[in-house]
């Protein structure tokens, strides 16, 4: 008997509590690399449990990593001493009680499928085209493979599995310390271009021969890369959560059905998307399905669990922000840095926070290639800036979108280092608030 199992069979000699367990298994490949050498490469396995327990309306929840048997019963008899002292949660009222299954498919393990030769031989023409410019490569390239299952009390018993890659390559000037980035993440390898990847790492720096300068505060019309735009959205996800909802900090509390960005965006949540990493079950092992959050500029729907569900009275769906798209455009890069006569284009985005989330707004640094662009050509490199903007004010005063998508990968932490993918376009915004310079690069 498993440790799953064991824990399931404790818990059913509990008639009076409700469960929902979650195992996660990972083993991940994590290679990392340093002035263009292979610094470490590190393989780790983990297995934890994740367990709520519900007693009426009280509920705990406690996780278990690598669990053995006694492991498993202190943890239980801590849970089982704590629950009766805790107060009710009155808006609880069930578990999730849809057992269907999602499509059975065939996932490839990465870690397998793309060994270290391969890594290293990819790296090895990266780093030979950025030193023809005095520039060394830094990052990390990251394979995964992860299984998940769910079960609980009302019989639900789903189990999936998914391999992300993620790899984020920082090349660096040797005198200068001007950095550019360019980073892949998805769950099929087949769909990486080592060439386009190179030309478009390459071209960033090149812009970094250019003088270095900055610039006064103020509103500029800027070009974003894929990446920054990928995270703005995801922060503005914060705000299409039923959490969110329910605490009224949320931007679409009562906008459900109304326009709120230009007819240009429109953003899902998109599982079925074969360059992203895919998703079988998102909240309580609801079956992940494409979601439409912005129509066209109309709000449709929150992300809902089973709990948020029935507090807020929102359709249940499960989704939680893991596969968002943002729709492309009509132009081309070049079309869109031509059409600016003076602004700037943003590669990447550092250490942000909300401000206020309610209204959108926060506050970041720019990071890995800010260039000023005259006369619709990038003519210099400047030092990074702090803005202060709003989410809602940067896709209301979006010109213009690439008509080209890239994957951008995200990773939610370092312990076990999982993958989420946001797929975009570069995005031209006008009149974005740079609040001053670092006067650094």
């Amino acid at each position: 008997m498993d440790n799953l199992s064991y824990l399931k069979s404790v818990l059913d000699a509990h008639p009076e509590l409700q469960y929902e367990i979650v195992k996660r298994f990972w083993s991940t490949d994590f290679l990392r690399f340093y002035h263009s050498q292979t610094n470490y490469n590190i393989s780790k396995d983990n297995t934890q449990l994740s367990v709520n327990i519900y007693k009426g309306k009280k509920s705990f929840n406690f996780l278990v990593d690598n669990a053995d048997r006694e492991k498993i019963d202190a943890a239980l008899q801590g849970a089982l001493d704590i629950i009766d002292k805790l107060p009710e949660d009155p808006d609880f009222v069930n578990l999730e009680s849809d057992t269907t299954l999602a499509k059975p498919r065939t996932v490839k393990n990465n870690i397998e499928a793309i060994p270290l030769s391969l890594k290293t031989r990819i790296l090895a023409n990266v780093s030979a085209a950025a030193s023809m410019y005095n520039f060394d490569i830094f990052g990390t390239f990251v394979c995964n493979y992860q299984k998940y299952r769910l079960v609980n009390s009302n019989g639900l018993d789903k189990s999936s599995a998914t391999s992300p890659i993620y790899l984020e390559i920082k090349a660096v000037h040797n005198a200068s310390q001007i950095t550019v980035l360019e980073t892949f993440g998805g769950e099929d390898f087949e769909y990486f271009d080592d060439q386009d990847f190179t030309e478009r790492l390459v071209q960033k720096i090149k812009y970094c021969a250019n003088p270095v300068i900055d610039v006064e505060p103020g509103h500029y019309d800027v070009i974003l890369a894929p990446r920054c735009l990928a995270e703005f959205v995801q922060y503005l996800a914060y705000g299409m959560s039923a959490r969110a909802l329910d605490q009224h900090s949320s931007f679409f509390e009562g906008k459900v059905g109304e326009k709120v960005f230009p007819e240009s965006i429109s953003i899902t949540d998109d599982p079925s998307d074969p360059e992203m990493i895919h998703q079988d079950y998102g909240s309580d092992g609801h079956i992940y399905r494409l979601l439409p959050l912005i129509e066209q500029g109309v709000f449709r729907a929150f992300f809902t669990n089973n709990y948020f569900a029935h507090k807020t009275g929102q359709p249940k769906n499960g989704n939680t922000a893991s596969c968002m798209k943002i729709a492309p455009g009509e132009k081309s890069l070049d079309e869109l840095i031509g059409g600016v006569k003076k602004g700037l284009y943003i590669s990447s985005l550092h250490y942000m926070n909300f401000i206020n989330p309610r209204e959108t707004s926060l506050t970041g640094l720019t990071r890995d290639g800010t260039f000023l662009i005259e006369d619709g050509a990038i003519t210099k490199v400047v030092n990074n800036l702090r803005f202060t903007e709003r989410i809602e004010r940067i896709l209301n005063n979006v010109a213009a979108l690439e008509n080209r998508c890239y994957t951008i990968p995200f990773s939610g932490n370092y312990e076990n280092f999982d993958v989420e993918t946001v797929k975009a376009p570069h995005a031209y915004v006008r009149e974005f608030n740079v609040s001053s310079s670092t006067h650094t690069i």
